[in-house]
């Protein structure tokens, strides 16, 4: 990746000091370059980065202040706010797992969405360490840059045929077998959820499928929810709510994300990928508030609301991606604005049907610093889906409690021996963060990364 760079030589001293180490640290570096430190009192300052100059005026080094041991994020804002001519290198070793993160982070922080700019810019470069496993960090790296480009392409370039297409260039690479139904073929395959939806589009609906891997391996199936734009259908949008609607087609970008790098990475899984992919538009033939649908798995639902479409899409979806009987289903959706108000926009929630599963993927996201949190799939409010003239509506009765009856709406389309989790996120960061720049991005996929890799290891073991 251009974030990285093998030759060390030219390259700035980074170096990474915990706020109460400062003193000690200062008697160890030439005496002019400690006082230049002194003179902007880093320690007390909250000051997290100093450039310090050398005798000559160039940069000597950069200090990186923590208030904590190095990890993910410390790096994550350099890229940026350094030169695009500098080249940094790490100035102590230090274990594999920490430089791997360090790196990790600054290929997060380098991320720039530029396709659109006649002059895209540059950022700073670091020295690969080399005790971290180079490609481990950039195959996880370029899946989220991958993922953070699909969600922050307008939809006027990513409609349902291109993102369909970008699960069809992971096929093509990683030698996989994709299965793709578009358009009224939906309804001749037994997909009408999928197909109401994105009728009403100029351009089609289509369901992507893909296949990869060992038949006998640790089967794990990935669901992602694909609305390219919701205008909110009949049940139109505000303008301020339509605003970054190119970003419903989160969960699939990183479903696709979370993909590339378990392909990448070689994982002896069995995995498959389902994109059920469509706008949700306004037309003539737009499904309808109260309009009744038979679903893949033979239940009725009601719709409720024209602008809770993603449950409808992923119902077909979760049933096909059940009925194979995987070890592991996970589906991730920007689906709920319930689920925003309860745990804001950083944090997705997390429902699960298997505690063990809940417990792993907490953990490990909150290791990999991708946390989520786990929310009840409380089995009191099902009353609240119950419908007069089907067997489900798809929105609840009431105003409260909108993440959990969508988790519980979910829910009735997986076969309860499947270990199942759902994932509702943002995907969306609305300001700079170290190694999370403003726009599109990429939740919990990392944490997904190590529960499925854990899994599968003691899957082989086992076996």
């Amino acid at each position: 990746m251009k974030c990285f760079v093998d030759d060390s030589s030219g390259a700035v001293s980074l170096d990474i000091l915990a706020r109460d180490k400062l003193d000690s640290w200062l008697d160890t570096i030439p005496e002019h370059q400690a006082r230049w430190i002194r003179s902007h009192d880093p320690g007390a300052s909250g000051m997290r980065r100093l450039v310090v100059p050398d005798a000559d005026g160039g940069v000597a080094r950069v200090l990186v202040m923590t208030d904590e041991s190095a990890g993910l994020l410390t790096l994550g804002e350099l890229p940026v706010h350094l030169p695009a001519s500098m080249t940094c290198r790490l100035a102590e070793d230090v274990d594999a797992d920490t430089a791997a993160a360090l790196a990790l982070g600054w290929a997060l922080g380098s991320y720039h969405f530029g396709r659109y700019l006649s002059n895209d810019r540059n950022t700073a470069r670091l020295v690969f360490p080399g005790q971290a496993d180079r490609a481990e960090v950039e195959a996880v790296a370029r899946a989220v840059w991958l993922g953070r480009d699909l969600i922050n392409t307008p939809a006027e370039d990513l409609g349902p045929a291109e993102l369909a297409g970008e699960v069809a260039t992971l096929a093509e690479r990683h030698h996989g077998d994709l299965t793709t139904i578009v358009g009224d073929d939906l309804l001749e395959e037994n997909f009408p959820s999928v197909h109401a939806v994105g009728r009403a589009s100029s351009r089609p609906p289509q369901l992507v499928d893909m296949v990869w891997g060992d038949s006998d391996a640790y089967r794990v199936t990935l669901v992602g929810k694909g609305v390219c734009f919701d205008s909110g259908g009949l049940d139109i949008k505000p303008s301020a709510g339509m605003l970054l609607m190119k970003k419903d087609m989160g969960g699939a970008a990183t479903a696709i994300a979370l993909a590339s790098m378990i392909m990448d990475l070689d994982l002896p899984v069995r995995l498959r990928l389902m994109v059920p992919a469509v706008d949700n538009a306004i037309a003539g033939n737009a499904f309808r508030p109260l309009d009744v649908f038979r679903t893949r798995k033979g239940l009725t639902i009601e719709i409720g609301n024209t602008d809770a479409e993603g449950r409808v899409i992923l119902c077909d979806a979760l049933a096909e991606a059940s009925s194979s009987g995987p070890d592991l289903l996970v589906d991730f959706a920007t689906l709920t604005g319930a689920a925003r108000v309860a745990l804001g926009p950083d944090l997705p929630a997390l429902f699960c049907n298997d505690d063990g599963l809940a417990k792993d993927i907490t953990e490990n996201c909150r290791r990999v610093e991708d946390p989520v949190w786990r929310l009840p799939l409380w089995s009191g409010y099902a009353s609240d889906i119950s419908s007069d003239v089907a067997d489900l509506r798809t929105t609840g009765s009431t105003p409260f409690a909108g993440a959990i009856t969508a988790a519980l709406f979910l829910e009735k389309f997986v076969d309860k021996a499947v270990p199942w989790a759902h994932i509702d996120l943002m995907a969306w960061n609305r300001r700079h963060k170290p190694g999370r720049p403003k726009g599109g991005e990429v939740m919990a996929a990392r944490g997904l990364l190590e529960t499925i890799r854990a899994r599968c290891t003691r899957h082989t073991e086992a076996s």
